[in-house]
């Protein structure tokens, strides 16, 4: 029987299959290199070689494609690598490696959107960065998703974002000389489930160029080892920073040893700390200070810190709370700036059912001399404290209400009217307050 064209064009189709079949099949069976992506001709280099011209052309090509770069695990050097719209990156967890040479950055991103960065490990190498530089730059970007990447050795900062939008998540940023993340101008931006550790000045820093709205979501880090390497008197040394940027929700964050606060928002309105972990602090763990309007300070857990939680300025015009449902134990006197009280509020607000427990001056302060109108407390429980509430009744000074309290334990009074630090007259819980037109003092336990 005779063989004929067809034959031999179907056996060549044939034969065709049986080569490339098996290269097609070992390449979605390699584990290192999932389904649908790529790696653009790009693998490590061990750190040894200047591989920056290679990967800048591999993102590229992933962008131009829409077909992911996938980065296998080793060390890739690089200097800056500059990402387009529309880019997707990612490597092996804590193996894919990309390394800093030179440039103020590894990652620079800049007026794009939907960039997808996952499983990378951004090593600064303690590298000089620059003035202002950072592993992860992202400039009026939008849809940035930052997941399960790893930001170590920056001489500056970890990562900066202005203008920024999308999602940073269980990413681990540690060992950095500066902040860990720093946001400023917000778009639309949740910060969530991410370990931030040994930063010089601050963890998380979300910022605006002026007062605002920005709607940041800072929830549920792990934040730890933060010092104040820049100084200052509070705008370093903070586990999470709110700076000018109003509508903030920080909540459920674990925060431990820093150097002042686990929480600082400053001149920022609306901000609400809910629900955070907060021990071993410098400083206040939480503090709302300067021009705002509005805070919500709830359910929060404090132990050991030089002060608890503080809502004051009434000067510059810082008033309008609500701190409730906190627990605050094992506070500390500082050498400079004593402190060690665990509430102090000034202007607008309702301190309400909150438990403090070994306070060596204030369990709450109201007010500072002129500094105070329209305080409620009540409901709370004292234990321990050196005055258990103190009150200003300075003659400028406005009205506050103390009831149902319950205060155990209290050395030099339970309720004392106060004229800046020293007491005056006798114990409010036990002997009237009428001498006093601005207090109004009753039903309060005191033993």
């Amino acid at each position: 029987m005779g063989i004929g064209r067809r034959d031999v064009l179907l056996a060549g189709v044939g034969l065709g299959l049986a080569v490339a079949g098996p290269r097609a099949s070992a390449a979605q069976n390699d584990p290192d290199l999932p389904q649908g992506y790529c790696t653009h001709g790009i693998g490590p280099g061990g750190g040894a070689i200047d591989q920056t011209a290679m990967l800048q052309s591999a993102a590229d090509a992933a962008a131009r494609t829409g077909t992911p770069l996938f980065l296998p695990a080793g060390i890739y050097s690089t200097s800056k690598l500059t990402l387009k719209s529309g880019t997707r990156i990612e490597g092996m967890p804590g193996q894919s490696i990309l390394r800093y040479r030179d440039g103020g950055a590894l990652l620079s991103l800049e007026g794009v959107e939907n960039v997808r960065l996952a499983g990378l490990v951004l090593d600064g190498d303690f590298k000089p960065l620059g003035e202002r530089g950072s592993l992860l730059t992202a400039t009026e970007t939008k849809h940035l998703d930052v997941t399960g990447c790893r930001l170590i050795g920056s001489t500056e900062d970890g990562m900066v974002l202005r203008k920024a939008s999308g999602w940073i998540k269980d990413c681990e940023i540690g060992d950095i000389r500066k902040a860990g993340l720093f946001s400023e101008d917000a778009g639309g931006l949740e910060i969530a489930h991410n370990h931030v550790r040994d930063c010089g000045d601050n963890g998380i820093l979300v910022s605006r160029s002026e007062p605002g709205e920005d709607a940041t979501i800072v929830a549920a880090n792990r934040i730890e080892r933060i010092a104040a390497a820049g100084f200052g008197s509070g705008q370093n040394g903070n586990g999470i920073n709110v700076f000018r940027a109003g509508s903030v929700m920080v909540s459920g964050n674990r925060i431990a040893d820093c150097a002042f606060s686990a929480i600082r928002a400053n001149a920022a309105s609306n901000c609400q700390m809910i629900g955070n972990s907060c021990t071993r602090l410098g400083e206040v763990a939480l503090h709302a200070e300067f021009s705002f309007e509005g805070a919500v300070i709830a359910n929060n857990l404090v132990d050991k810190a030089a002060a608890g939680i503080s809502v004051t300025n009434f000067s510059k015009g810082g008033r309008l709370a609500v701190i409730q449902g906190n627990l605050i134990r094992n506070l500390f006197l500082r050498k400079t700036e004593a402190r060690g009280f665990g509430i102090a509020v000034e202007a607008d607000s309702v301190v309400t059912g909150n438990v403090i427990e070994g306070a060596p001056s204030y369990g709450i302060m109201i007010g500072w001399g002129p500094y105070l109108r329209d305080v409620s407390v009540t409901d709370n429980l004292i234990r321990n404290a050196l005055i258990g509430i103190g009150v200003s009744i300075d003659p400028s000074a406005g009205t506050a209400l103390i009831t149902k309290n319950l205060i155990s334990g209290a050395k030099e009074g339970a309720i004392r009217a106060m004229s800046g630090p020293t007491s005056i007259g006798p114990d409010l819980a036990t002997a009237s307050a009428e001498t006093f037109g601005n207090v109004a003092v009753y039903a309060n336990v005191a033993r």
